[in-house]
């Protein structure tokens, strides 16, 4: 039967309880695999939490050499140097052929193109207490994680490096796991259109560690940005602080509104494009139409067996997936907000009624025609985006999140009288008296 292979709701309150339950970060078990190579490079069982610990400290106190016999341990491979030398940046982009080139350069001019139209600059205001104002700087060294393993996300090392290319970033360094003893040749080709400035072969937690402590070899940065495991997100979560860090993403989701005029067969495609990525990933579906969600449920189960991913596609449909009928697009909207998809798309007859309905999403995708698989590569925005409802307070990788801000005040001697009695008795509430006398001895002397 076709609604096996997904959950079918139809009362609101269990489909509201279902999409708001906790989606949180929490540490995972490991799976058995990882067990097993946690053993094989420690000597002892560990939990994601104690390996990353490990790691870390090693990369701290050994720098490069540490670096090194965890990418041999853990990759298998280990390298003379961990920087990718730039003519094998060069060589990759030849070997891939002209069709990814040309995808690549397409992709990368179409999110350079959106990123332009962020582009801020310091302002200043004149008036008679004096100049005000911001000073709008680029951060001057980020560090992107591309992971390399058993999947590879070109798209992903596009969509952060070119953001920082526009907003001025001057050092753009690119961490990614060799697989086979190299470097992925669309990691080095991605870098190159992007404008990266170095790609070091390191993957997992130590990359994050060697980006926000610095080694020998590589530099340390600013603010890391990318996606990737759990020993990676862990590592991220643990050097807070030490460095800044873009997000702690989760799963990846998106959420379908569509009414009896969608097409049954591209929601669908799209709830399964969506569920190809991870069994953790969810892909939901809430329509007004009890006919188009039985029929959408019969081309879930049509389309799966034809997969590459149909294993994946379908743990994580069954796990994570729904179709929720609710009695009207309002409800839709409402349950969709509460639940704040990471993407939200748009399939109804009049799709633009809605926008202004929508709060909380990561992206939002209006229409048939624009899929979120489109959006994932060309159309410019980039998908970066958070995960697990935080698209309640935060949002996708945009320009500001690599631009850095300066308050600028310039105070004349009509502020320092206009403003300074208010500011001698709050500073006097605090009982912070220096400060008052800051002001009182300058207004005495004028």
């Amino acid at each position: 039967m076709s609604d096996h292979v997904v959950r079918f709701l139809t009362d609101v309150a269990e489909i509201r309880q279902a999409l708001t339950r906790s989606r949180g970060f929490e540490e995972p078990d490991l799976s058995e695999s990882a067990r097993a190579g946690v053993v094989r490079v420690f000597g002892e069982s560990l939990s994601a939490s104690q390996v990353v610990d490990r790691i870390l400290e090693r990369v701290r106190t050994e720098g490069d050499a540490g670096v090194a016999s965890l990418t041999e341990a853990f990759d298998g491979h280990a390298p003379e140097r961990l920087e990718v030398p730039r003519p094998e940046w060069e060589a990759a982009w030849d070997r891939i052929g002209d069709d990814l080139r040309a995808a690549l350069t397409t992709a990368a001019d179409q999110i350079d193109a959106f990123h332009r139209k962020q582009l801020r600059t310091s302002w200043f205001d004149t008036s008679d207490d004096g100049i005000l104002g911001q000073l709008v700087r680029p951060i001057e060294r980020v560090g992107i994680y591309a992971p390399g393993g058993s999947a590879v996300y070109p798209s992903s090392l596009l969509m952060t490096a070119v953001p920082a290319r526009v907003a001025g970033v001057s050092e753009i360094v690119v961490c990614s796991p060799p697989h086979d003893g190299r470097v992925s040749d669309l990691i080095l080709a991605a870098a190159h259109v992007a404008g990266a400035t170095s790609v070091y072969q390191i993957g997992g937690a130590q990359a994050i560690a060697a980006m926000a402590y610095g080694t020998e070899s590589v530099p340390h940065v600013d603010k890391i940005y990318g996606p990737g495991n759990i020993f990676v997100v862990l590592a991220k979560k643990k050097l807070y602080g030490v460095t800044a860090m873009d997000a702690l993403p989760g799963p990846t989701e998106t959420l379908l509104i569509a009414d009896h005029f969608a097409n049954p067969e591209l929601a669908a495609a799209d709830l399964l494009a969506q569920a190809e990525h991870d069994p953790m990933a969810s892909a939901i579906l809430l329509t007004d139409s009890a006919d188009l969600a039985q029929s959408v449920a019969d081309q879930l189960a049509s389309q799966l067996p034809g997969l590459d991913r149909c294993d994946i596609a379908g743990a994580s449909l069954r796990a994570n997936g729904l179709i929720g009928v609710v009695p009207s697009l309002i409800d839709a909207v409402e349950l969709a907000n509460a639940y704040a998809p990471e993407h939200m798309c748009l399939l109804t007859a009049n799709p633009w009624d809605l926008v202004p309905l929508v709060r909380n999403a990561g992206g939002l995708f209006v229409g048939e025609a624009s899929p979120e698989a489109l959006a994932d590569y060309t159309t410019g925005p980039s998908h970066v985006m958070p995960t697990g409802g935080t698209a309640r307070f935060f949002s996708p990788v945009h320009l500001n999140d690599f631009y850095k801000v300066i308050n600028l005040a310039a105070a004349n001697h009509r502020a320092l009288h206009r403003l300074g009695p208010a500011t001698i008795a709050l500073a006097r509430a605090e009982g912070l008296g220096a400060h008052a006398a800051a002001i009182e001895r300058r207004l005495r002397a004028t």
